[in-house]
């Protein structure tokens, strides 16, 4: 049977995906669980918005009773995304993230070299996504505040070592162990485009394809293993596919980037304002200012999708890279 998700319910999803607090994760979740239509088929995707409500407010009653101590593990979000990184020990995590970033990263031959979370900033292009080293991790050790920083993250990047003769035990284990926490990154259970999300995307970064045999493992693993979540072969060392890596990461973001322009001087291309993709020229004008959104009469769009400096309303939809000059 099929769920027959509403555009309400889209929307709410969308406002979910992009939400950076847990107030609006959960006014989001909150539209979900109302807009989603009520049967049968829909009774399990229901139980699992219900259950996310709860853990929400739960752990925002827990902060207002915490009048000290802070969650080592919390990072707060900056850029268009956060991508956080887990894996066991020496999997290579920290040599992903030097490469990327500035971060000061503490790259060790011995296990368990990282002991806080460290968060650096990384480009696709000219969008900043902030990945996060985290600490080591076992199948047998997830600690609650990992949990939960992994359940507020856009994406969960798993790296193991290629060259480890446990590599596929190590992937196989830690899925198995955020499956137990409710964390799961394949497709969900749904007909057609009706698929409902409610976490992180995840993506396995197989590291060290520089080493001797690591392709060939790699091979191997792609033949023993569902094609869910995503494989992919990195290098933290020589930094081969990290680009591709990045663009990926920009992809399963959902975003687009918006150049403003005023009227009579060329676009301003330093710093783009990032919004959800299917954002309208409204909500640009709403992002830059409140009173701008409110005496919006009409813009001039410049990108693939027009033609130069074409004449638009508020409500039309934005594309990437677009050029916007807004008209008061």
């Amino acid at each position: 049977m099929a769920l027959n998700l509403t555009p309400d319910y889209f929307e709410a999803d969308r406002k979910y995906r992009q939400a950076r607090t847990p107030a609006e994760k959960l006014a989001a979740l909150e539209e979900m669980l109302r807009t989603i239509p009520k049967h049968k088929a829909s009774e399990k995707k229901q139980s699992d918005l219900k259950r996310r409500i709860s853990e929400l407010r739960q752990g925002e009653l827990q902060k207002t009773k915490k009048s000290t101590g802070l969650d080592p593990y919390h990072i707060e979000r900056q850029g268009a995304g956060q991508a956080i990184l887990i894996g066991p020990p020496n999997s290579g995590k920290s040599s992903i993230v030097g490469t990327l970033t500035k971060a000061p990263v503490k790259i060790t031959d011995f296990p368990y070299g990282t002991p806080t979370p460290v968060p650096g900033m990384a480009h696709f292009e000219d969008v900043p996504i902030e990945l996060v080293d985290m600490p080591p991790v076992t199948p047998d050790h997830l600690p609650g505040g990992l949990v939960n920083a992994i359940r507020n993250a856009d994406t969960v990047l798993t790296v193991v070592d290629l060259t480890a003769e446990s590599v596929l035990e190590d992937i196989d284990g830690l899925l198995a162990a955020l499956a137990a926490k409710n964390i799961e990154f394949g497709r969900s259970e749904a007909d057609g485009e009706e698929e409902m999300r409610v976490g992180p995307h995840g993506i396995i970064l197989c590291n060290k394809m520089d080493m001797p045999g690591a392709v060939d493992t790699f091979q191997m693993l792609k033949e023993l293993r569902p094609a869910e979540p995503e494989m992919m072969m990195v290098s933290g060392r020589t930094g081969e596919n990290l680009d591709l890596l990045m663009r990926n990461l920009f992809g399963l973001l959902d975003v687009i980037r918006v150049y403003s322009k005023e009227p009579g001087r060329p676009a301003d291309r330093d710093k783009p304002f990032i919004l959800p993709a299917g954002s309208t020229v409204q909500e640009l004008a709403k992002h830059i200012h409140k009173d701008l959104a409110a005496n919006l009469k009409y813009a001039r769009v410049w990108g693939e999708k027009t033609y130069d400096g074409q004449q638009v309303h508020g409500h039309y939809t934005l594309h990437d890279r677009d050029v916007v000059e807004i008209h008061a």
